[in-house]
């Protein structure tokens, strides 16, 4: 794994059980505060569900859980004519075991990129419109079903907005359709028919950062489009994967345009539309080597984010892309140039409390208190 970051047996520490978890705090403002869990192999870093201090982890400081892989097209639908739920319903069992809401993630990443590999050769016959409807009907309404309300909160549509053009992208599905708008607007009709009780989001990854403006820009393009065209969307999920750009070359760090945010979330509320931070972690990438040095920054950055984020009464659960350091996305993809593993979680490799963990609790500690989730589009 690049980075060097061992998965070896270590030293176990979790939150003093006198002191409130992310999870308490956040209810306080009418929020709840949640975690990713992956359920790969063990020892790996899709493998966190597998880790029994992992899984402790998210009982002391989560309200909420989201599958990280395992309900996506790549992992339940082996075929076009069968599903596999094994994974997800083994995570779904453990939230409902200990108290824990569920969110699903995702019935739709719209990305060509991100399908089974089945899609891009799938034959769609004499009339493909009708049977790219049927296809994202069936799926949708399959997994809604499965369900019911043990899920109350699905990213229905996934990453649609080219990040650097600004349009949709182009997949299997739309070129079927005719457009990437029928696909996505499908998706979210069937949601709402087949799951009535969910808010319904649309999720996506731009951020504040100067390398994220066309992205912006798209992403409120696809919202009006929503409004205009009646389609059941409840909120924007703000993935958060915040710091440093995530690509190869990227060397820098921060650098956020508050005001250019503020004014897109503004555009975004003004809509009518609430927030979700589904991912949130902070790229280290572009920070010194120093632990202490680097932790600071991290905190610092996100504390910033997060108490923006977390003044607007539209803002609900905040989750995170990853509660330690151990299983972040982040170890194996644009390594640090000098190839230490990254501290992007609330939580190091060995499970100790950074002072991330820290400015998420005071930022929820200050936090206006939400009216999320009270409103329903198109209810």
């Amino acid at each position: 794994m690049a980075g060097g970051l061992a998965l070896s047996a270590c030293a176990t520490a979790f939150p003093d059980t006198s002191a409130a978890g992310l999870d308490t705090i956040a209810r306080r403002s009418g929020r709840r505060f949640g975690s990713s869990v992956g359920g790969g192999s063990a020892g790996t870093i899709t493998g966190s569900f597998a880790d029994p201090r992992y899984r402790a982890l998210l009982v002391a400081e989560c309200g909420a859980l989201v599958h990280e892989n395992e309900l996506k097209w790549s992992s339940i639908r082996p075929s076009p004519t069968s599903f596999d739920f094994g994974a997800p319903d083994s995570i779904l069992a453990f939230a409902e075991e200990h108290g824990l809401a569920m969110r699903g993630h995702t019935l739709l990443w719209h990305h060509p990129d991100w399908f089974p590999n089945w899609v891009a050769s799938y034959d769609f016959g004499a009339r493909p419109a009708a049977e790219a409807e049927r296809m994202i009907r069936e799926h949708v309404a399959t997994v809604c079903r499965r369900y019911g309300t043990r899920i109350y909160s699905y990213d229905v549509v996934n990453e649609a907005v080219h990040n650097w053009r600004g349009d949709m992208r182009e997949t299997a599905f739309s070129r079927a359709m005719g457009s990437a708008e029928a696909v996505v607007d499908l998706a979210f009709r069937t949601a709402r028919e087949t799951a009535p009780h969910a808010q319904l989001v649309y999720n996506d990854y731009m951020a504040w950062e100067p390398w994220n403006e066309v992205h912006r820009t798209g992403v409120l393009r696809l919202l009006e489009g929503f409004r205009r065209r009646g389609v059941p969307v409840d909120a924007l999920g703000v993935q958060s994967h915040i710091g440093t750009e995530n690509s190869d070359d990227s060397i820098g760090f921060g650098a956020a345009q508050e005001q250019a945010w503020r004014r897109f979330i503004d555009e975004v509320v003004g809509m009518g539309y609430d927030l979700v931070i589904t991912e949130f972690d902070v790229h280290d990438k572009g920070l010194p080597a120093d632990v202490p040095t680097r932790d600071r920054a991290v905190a610092d950055y996100a504390r910033a984010y997060l108490d923006l984020m977390l003044s607007y009464p539209q803002m609900g659960d905040i989750l995170v892309w990853g509660m330690t350091d151990r299983y972040s996305w982040l170890q194996d993809r644009w390594v640090r140039p000098d190839g230490l593993p990254k501290r992007v979680a609330p939580y190091d490799a060995d499970f100790q409390p950074k002072p991330l963990r820290a400015a998420i609790a005071d930022a929820l500690r200050g936090a206006v208190p939400s009216r999320a989730g009270r409103r329903r589009a198109g209810a």
